[in-house]
């Protein structure tokens, strides 16, 4: 495999081979070690010394189920820190089949113009895009295709990203008919526009499957993988994710009063049946949408869906859970049809959801929209579409927004919005969004899988179940893998060493993938120390931790002392 690299300045590609140091990483872990080793931590993030890094995971390119996701990285805008985004599709195995470890973007084009890096078996080039300029997502990879046919892969950015916004993210085509599905958070949208960089186009035409060190280990640890994710009462065809995908804990969330609701200022929505994975599949089907279906070509759990108007014309793939959360509930919105509409326009501007459904709640508590009021967001979105002083305000994610609208009820750590579960009632996840290099990042960490185990109401026993599922999505981050496919390697990690084995070789033990994780970590906390973040930075907003959330009326309590030492025995 060899390392794309692309230079903006000079408008010049280039192919190296991946250095000893990097072989052994993929996805998130390469990414942090290519900033770590290659980018200024102190960097202006929207500079031309920031790298955005297109990243397949170690097992993308082979036919295990679930392994295509691709991270994209680089310095966060928003942040200040590392940060890595992925997102499902088939671009981390298309990459991987053409033998690319990872795109390296790098410097700024010294023209102001705009450009399309196409990848393919014949090589890599960079060809004038100027013309694409403003175009939204949709309409970017239509473009694309009517050029290079409906087989290619695209990832673009939207006018958020064109105008250096730091809520823009990247998005990337899926499986069949799925043409957005977002690497969001993080503000990487803007890296990529700060770049020049319209789009990404990959042609995966000639592609091959990598060698595997041993094809009889690997094929054996696949198929059970792939049996066991079919047999999971969770992932099985008859299961919450299959049936339901991420929309199935709407209701969960909403019981255990986590559930933003208005900004953040309660844990239940009166709505929140209406915005129900339920309800969102019988919608879904009842409108000739689709249900049940894969973002990416190797996928058994097939959680997606293609939501539907009520005339059947697709809207948007996929409404998901946080999507629900943040421009549904957190904005007092309890139809599917007005979310939806809300998440098709945030994916054409390129916009992640999660920072905009926050940034929009606390636009509502300052009088510039009304809780509930769907048009009034619309209205904001389009102050955002037309780049106007008010909507580039609002395009900064939520600390700038409330900071220009005197608004102290922010829900953001580390510089980026919280996602769908307040911390004040899921505690676990309060620990996380104030550790975890990310910053405030479900992905990061999610202890809602872990409530049953750990009282999500409780100040003890979150740091150590935080630090525990902190370690273990790096391994899920760093291969490919999604995270809904976890049960079976977090059940028995020697079936991911099994896998790693077998496609590499390298006679890993299952305390070699534990010092695997730890050691991404590590490099992502030195790259966020060498950048100047300290302990300050790991807290929660101080209005969390005084003002109690309905309808537990707790606070996040939380001892700063367990968000210092988290971190003591990596």
């Amino acid at each position: 495999m060899k390392i794309l690299r692309a230079n903006m300045e000079r408008l010049e590609i280039t192919w190296e081979p991946v250095p000893p140091e990097y072989e052994r990483f993929g996805g998130r872990a390469l990414i942090a070690k290519i900033l770590l080793t290659e980018v200024p931590p102190q960097c202006d993030p929207l500079g031309p010394h920031n790298k955005l890094i297109l990243a397949p995971g170690l097992l993308g390119g082979t036919n295990l189920s679930s392994s295509a996701r691709l991270s994209v990285g680089g310095k966060s805008p928003l942040t200040g820190g590392v940060k890595e985004a992925n997102s499902g599709g088939d671009a981390g195995s298309h990459l991987a089949r053409l033998g690319v470890k990872a795109v390296v973007v790098e410097g700024q084009p010294a023209d102001g113009k705009w450009y399309v890096l196409h990848i393919s078996r014949e090589g890599a080039q960079l060809l004038p895009a100027d013309d694409w300029r403003g175009l939204g997502t949709y309409a970017t990879v239509a473009k694309a295709r009517e050029r290079w046919g409906e087989h290619c892969t695209v990832l673009s950015i939207g006018p958020a990203g064109e105008m250096r916004m730091a809520a823009a993210g990247v998005a990337c085509t899926g499986y069949e008919d799925q043409t957005c599905r977002m690497a969001a958070r993080g503000g990487l949208g803007a890296v990529m526009g700060s770049k020049g960089l319209k789009a990404v186009v990959i042609d995966p035409s000639g592609g091959e499957a990598p060698p595997l060190a041993d094809p009889e280990l690997f094929r054996a640890a696949a198929r059970r993988f792939a049996t066991e994710l079919a047999e999971n009462p969770r992932t099985g065809r008859q299961g919450s994710m299959h049936l339901y995908g991420t929309s199935a804990i709407v209701e969960a969330v909403n019981e255990m009063g986590a559930l933003p609701t208005r900004n953040f200022s309660a844990g239940r929505f009166e709505a929140a049946e209406n915005l129900s994975g339920p309800r969102l599949r019988e919608t879904t089907l009842a409108r000739g949408g689709k249900a049940g279906t894969r973002c990416m070509a190797n996928c058994v759990i097939a959680c997606c869906n293609v939501f539907a108007d009520p005339a059947g014309n697709p809207v948007v793939a996929t409404l998901q859970y946080e999507t629900i959360g943040m421009v549904g509930s957190n904005l007092g919105i309890g139809t599917l049809d007005e979310v939806a509409r809300l998440n098709r326009i945030c994916n054409d501007l390129g916009l992640d959801s999660i920072e905009t459904g926050a940034t929009l709640g606390i636009a509502a508590e300052a009088g510039l929209a009304r809780f509930g009021d769907a048009e009034s967001f619309l209205a904001l979105l389009d102050e955002i579409a037309r780049g106007t002083v008010l909507g580039r305000v609002l395009g900064q994610g939520a600390v700038v927004t409330g900071r220009v609208l005197g608004v102290s009820r922010v829900p953001a750590a580390k510089g980026q919005a919280m996602p769908a579960y307040d911390p004040r009632a899921l505690k676990g996840n309060g620990v996380t969004y104030a550790t975890s290099p990310m910053g405030a990042d479900h992905t990061a960490g999610n202890a809602f899988g872990v409530r049953d185990k750990v009282n999500p109401l409780a100040a003890t026993g979150q740091r150590e179940a935080s630090l525990k599922l902190q370690l273990d999505v790096t391994m899920l981050d760093s291969t490919g893998l999604c995270l809904f496919a976890r049960p079976p390697v977090f059940a028995d990690p020697q079936l991911m060493v099994d896998l790693i084995n077998g496609r590499f070789g390298w006679g890993w033990t299952v305390d070699d993938l534990q010092e695997f994780k730890k050691t991404v970590l590590r490099m992502e906390l030195e790259f966020n120390r060498r950048a100047g973040l300290t302990s300050a930075d790991d807290r929660i907003p101080e209005y969390m931790r005084r003002e109690p959330l309905p309808p537990h009326n707790t606070v996040f309590d939380v001892p700063d002392e367990d968000l210092d030492t988290i971190f003591a025995d990596l």
